[in-house]
C-alpha cells in the first residue's frame, strides 16, 4: 500500500502502541489519520461502533486497543479481560468487514501462546497447549481475534493480518504500579526507591524467569511494514529474538536509574511463564527487523518518564 492519502483509523491512537504508530505514520507522511479516545467513542459499544464506521467508512483499520495490565491486573479482573477485549475487538472487526475494510491489523499478544509450548514460540504452537492461568483471560480474548481474522481472510479475501509482539515497552508507557507491565513498574520502582534514601527495592517472584523486551517504536515499523505489503500468512511474530532473566532485567533498569540500594525478590509472589521467547523469523524472511537495543529503549524509556512525571498515564480498573 503506498496511498498516503488513504484514510487509516488507529483505534486506541492515545495509547502507548497506537500513539507509536500514530507518530510513525505522521513521519513517514500519511495525512489522513482518524483517532477517537474512549470518551469520545466507546468500543465496547457496538452501535456507537457501527455508527462511527458508517460515517468514517475507513479504508485501513488498525486495531491496538485493548484493556491491557501485568499479572496483578490480570489475575485480579479476568472478566474485564475476557470480556472488554472481545468487546472491542468483535466490534472493530465485525465493523470493519461490514464497511468492506479491505486492509485490517490486529495486533495481540505473545501470551495467545500455550505456556510450556516449545521455545522459541512458532506461529504453529497455537492452540497447541494450556495456556498461563493468571493472564488466561486476556490470551482467550486475543485468540478469539485472531481466529476471527483468519476465518474473514479465508472466507472473504481480505487483507486481514494479526501480528504478536513480545512484551512491549517504551514512552507513553503504563506506570501505576497496580496495573503496569514489569518493566514500567521496575522503572517506577527503582526511581522511587532513588529518591527515598536509595531504599530497598522489593520485586515478584524468583528473577529466574525469561523474557523478550520490544521498544514500541520497532512495534510500530512492524505495524506499516504490514501496511505496506500484502503478507503472504494470517498470523505474524514480532520481536527481537533474544531475552534476559527478569534479575538481569532488573540490575538493567537499576543501573539505567541510579538506584544504588538492594534487591529483594518476593518468591511467595507468582513468576508467570518460564520463559516467552518469540520465534521471529517469519518476519524476518520478509524484510522486517528491530532497530533498538534493549538498554537504548530503556533509557529513552527512563528519559521520557522523568519529563512527563507530572501527568504520565496511570490505568485505574
Amino acid at each position: 500500500m503506498s496511498n498516503k492519502e488513504a484514510k487509516i483509523y488507529i483505534a486506541g491512537h492515545n495509547g502507548m502502541v497506537g500513539s507509536a504508530i500514530w507518530r510513525q505514520l505522521e513521519t513517514q507522511g500519511y495525512t489522513n489519520l482518524i483517532g477517537k479516545s474512549s470518551k469520545e467513542l466507546d468500543l465496547r459499544d457496538q452501535h456507537a461502533v457501527n455508527d462511527f464506521f458508517e460515517i468514517e467508512k475507513p479504508s485501513v483499520v488498525i486495531d491496538a486497543a485493548a484493556r491491557v495490565g501485568g499479572i496483578l491486573a490480570n489475575n485480579t479482573y479476568p472478566y474485564q479481560f475476557l470480556m472488554e477485549n472481545m468487546q472491542i475487538q468483535n466490534n472493530l472487526i465485525q465493523a470493519s468487514l461490514k464497511t468492506e475494510v479491505n486492509k485490517f491489523i490486529f495486533l495481540g499478544s505473545s501470551c495467545i501462546y500455550p505456556k510450556l509450548a516449545p521455545q522459541p514460540l512458532k506461529e504453529e504452537c497455537l492452540l497447541t497447549g494450556s495456556l498461563e492461568p493468571t493472564n488466561d483471560a486476556y490470551a482467550l480474548a486475543k485468540i478469539t481475534g485472531i481466529k476471527a481474522c483468519e476465518a474473514i481472510r479465508k472466507q472473504f479475501g481480505k487483507d486481514y493480518v494479526s501480528l504478536m509482539p513480545t512484551n512491549l515497552y517504551g514512552t507513553h508507557d503504563n506506570f501505576d504500579l497496580k496495573t503496569s507491565h514489569v518493566l514500567p513498574a521496575m522503572i517506577r520502582k527503582f526511581h522511587d526507591a532513588k529518591l527515598n534514601n536509595n531504599a530497598t527495592v522489593t520485586l515478584w517472584g524468583s528473577g529466574t524467569p525469561l523474557r523478550e523486551f520490544l521498544f514500541v517504536d520497532d512495534m510500530a515499523a512492524s505495524v506499516i511494514f504490514a501496511l505496506e505489503n500484502v503478507l503472504p500468512e494470517h498470523l505474524y511474530n514480532v520481536g527481537t529474538g533474544s531475552d534476559l532473566t527478569i534479575k538481569e532485567l532488573a540490575e538493567t533498569i537499576q543501573k539505567i536509574v541510579g538506584h544504588e540500594g538492594l534487591i529483594e525478590w518476593d518468591a511467595s509472589k507468582p513468576d508467570g511463564t518460564p520463559r516467552k521467547l518469540m520465534d521471529i523469523s517469519k518476519m524476518h524472511a520478509l524484510g522486517w527487523k528491530h532497530k533498538i537495543g534493549l538498554s537504548e529503549g530503556i533509557q529513552q524509556t527512563y528519559q521520557w518518564f522523568l519529563e512527563n512525571q507530572d501527568n504520565f498515564k496511570e490505568v485505574k480498573i
